[in-house]
């Protein structure tokens, strides 16, 4: 149904968004009511649009520039790596300036993380079947957002806002393994790929004479 590169990027995104999905629901009442100065229902707001306009600053022309790059996975790891921080930097903020950075740092890591996130998904995904494929990530992040969404505010009540931001950057961290997993399957393919490339390059098999490789032949796929 879906090769091991789609496989990898489904599970980072799914830890990914759930980590982030436990967040979302207290974000605003840990600004307005966990002890952070400054921290009022309308700073929630801008901080959240903070995030929002950072990401869409750096995702456009980090887009372009990425279409061009051969090593993507490298740029989505960095990003998710920056998004991992973020959980981080909540537990420790003590001033609204401090959730500001965090939302920029959100927002960069995001930038980063998503176009090239979506280049990587689109170049896998099996012709006659994209929305399908499509349809599995929708449905498997959207159900696992749903459940930690719910999860995320009993964690809070009982645990505390410590523990709950610690479980999304643990979560966060594991999506980034996933696609570290995925980069290493690359490089593997890569390496055994320029080793073929070398074999035949160094005329370890079958060598035709000059005329032959003007010759076309019918493609076999057209039969």
């Amino acid at each position: 149904m879906m090769n091991r590169t789609m496989k990898l990027l489904l599970l980072s995104d799914i830890f990914v968004l759930t980590g982030f999905g436990l967040i979302q629901p207290i974000l605003a009442i840990y600004i307005n009511d966990g002890g952070v100065t400054g921290g009022t229902m309308l700073t929630a707001g801008m901080a959240s649009a903070l995030f929002l306009f950072t990401k869409s600053m750096v995702q456009l022309p980090f887009g372009h520039y990425v279409d061009k790059q051969s090593s993507k996975s490298k740029w989505l790891i960095l990003g998710t790596l920056l998004m991992a921080a973020v959980p981080i930097i909540y537990v420790s903020a003590s001033s609204i300036y401090h959730i500001y950075l965090a939302e920029m740092i959100y927002g960069l890591g995001s930038g980063l993380a998503y176009p090239t996130w979506l280049g990587l998904w689109s170049a896998n995904l099996d012709k006659g079947r994209e929305s399908f494929q499509w349809s599995v990530y929708s449905t498997s992040t959207g159900l696992g957002t749903a459940a930690t969404g719910a999860g995320g505010a009993a964690l809070a009540s009982q645990a505390g806002f410590f523990a709950t931001f610690i479980v999304a950057g643990l979560l966060c961290l594991l999506g980034c393994l996933a696609l570290i997993a995925m980069e290493r399957r690359s490089g593997r393919v890569a390496e055994n790929l320029g080793g073929e490339a070398r074999f035949r390059r160094e005329g370890m098999g079958f060598s035709y004479p000059g005329w032959w490789t003007s010759v076309k032949c019918p493609s076999p796929l057209r039969f």
